[in-house]
């Protein structure tokens, strides 16, 4: 299992557009093979700021399979104009502890 995890800058006052759109573009990233589960969370402390957290199967169901399907160009459009600056995406596995 892999861990995805993204802050999401969002634009100042754009913040309830952008939870509208995560919603429909949740249905889009649940729907895709290799897709477990995913979390959105909204920052306390730093107006516009979220973390997303999203399973995954392996780092190839993200970075092969949803990337570069039909369905991640959706994506895309639903979400990619609310971040600025554009957010760094970070792969993680489990350690046993």
């Amino acid at each position: 299992m892999i861990l995805e995890a993204v802050m999401l800058p969002i634009k100042s006052g754009l913040e309830s557009d952008f939870e509208v759109a995560f919603k429909k573009a949740s249905k889009i990233i649940s729907s895709m093979d290799g897709y477990l589960c995913h979390e959105l969370h909204r920052c306390v402390e730093v107006q516009g700021k979220y973390l997303l957290l999203v399973r995954w199967e392996s780092l190839e169901s993200h970075t092969v399979g949803f990337r570069s399907s039909a369905e991640y160009q959706e994506w895309k459009k639903l979400l990619h104009h609310f971040y600025k600056p554009f957010p760094t995406v970070e792969h993680f596995e489990e350690i046993e502890i």
